[in-house]
């Protein structure tokens, strides 16, 4: 019998970079919610394991199919677990500041973990996690978060309203690495901050935490992609925004809005006003969605 899974769309409310570590990566403390927007993973267990993509933005991605790299890790730390063909419906944009091959290989170790119920408990989901992508934890998860470190320190929140949103993408992609090249952080204190994940009781407190905390990569970010701006102002002047910024290592940018009926209306003007970009109405998950 078939497993299947869905992928929800990574949204960066927040994303602090406390500074490059002695390992190479960056110290993060990031706010990171969940659209309804998703991929669609599916397992066939017991049957070849191999990886097939279909959807609206399959062609866009690269050389490395992260959902194969999960596939081999999953054979060489736990060699006997059921696996079996996995079937990608990819319908979120590619190197988009959404984690969506994160929440791929994430959506992959759920339904694998579904499809072995007698060998779930003894298999370190996290640990496996960490090893395939800094986001890879948090999409795992799939719940609203405080991430902490390079992505593998979590703090799920208790107090996080639902919200209605906008998310806009140029249809370009802007690499991850490219942008906190250009970043060029400084080292991390050796110290790391607490995770202390905040209680927002609605969409007022959001939109004042989001602002007094940003996302220090979007200046990088609009500095290589310029139409980042363009997409912001663009949710900025719908009525009922409440706030436009991007979303991780960009380009995706999201609106929030107090009124669902305000946020299905600003995506149709802003799909028409420009077509070729890639506008979707969604919701963001509360800390109840969980």
């Amino acid at each position: 019998m078939s497993i299947r899974e869905v992928a929800r769309a990574k949204i960066n409310l927040t994303l602090e970079v406390l500074g490059r570590r002695p390992d190479g990566y960056h110290e993060l403390q990031s706010l990171v919610t969940f659209a309804g927007i998703h991929d669609v993973v599916t397992l066939e267990p017991g049957t070849a394991a191999d990886v097939a993509v279909a959807g609206p933005f399959a062609q866009d991605i690269g050389d490395e199919n992260l959902l194969v790299r999960a596939l081999s890790v999953l054979r060489e730390v736990t060699p006997e677990l059921v696996l079996g063909a996995v079937r990608l419906q990819k319908n979120l944009p590619v190197a988009a500041g959404l984690g969506g091959g994160s929440a791929d290989a994430a959506a992959l170790l759920r339904a694998v973990r579904r499809a072995n119920p007698e060998r779930a408990a003894a298999t370190d989901w996290q640990r496996i996690a960490q090893t395939l992508g800094a986001d890879v934890p948090v999409c795992l998860a799939d719940a609203p978060a405080m991430m902490g470190g390079k992505g593998e320190r979590l703090a799920l929140l208790t107090q996080l309203p639902k919200v209605g949103a906008v998310l806009v993408n140029p249809r370009r992609p802007l690499g991850t690495a490219q942008v906190f090249e250009a970043l060029a952080a400084g080292p991390v204190a050796a110290d790391r901050s607490a995770l202390e994940p905040p209680a927002i009781a609605d969409l007022g407190g959001l939109c004042a935490y989001v602002l007094a905390r940003g996302n220090g990569l979007e200046g990088v970010a609009t500095g290589l992609m310029p139409i980042i701006l363009d997409m912001k102002t663009a949710l900025e002047q719908q009525l009922g925004c409440r706030l436009a910024a991007m979303s991780g290592s960009g380009p995706t940018c999201f609106g929030l809005f107090a009124d669902e009926e305000d946020a299905q209306c600003a995506a149709g003007r802003i799909a028409s006003n420009y077509p070729g970009w890639w506008v979707v109405h969604t919701s963001l998950a509360g800390a109840e969605d969980r």
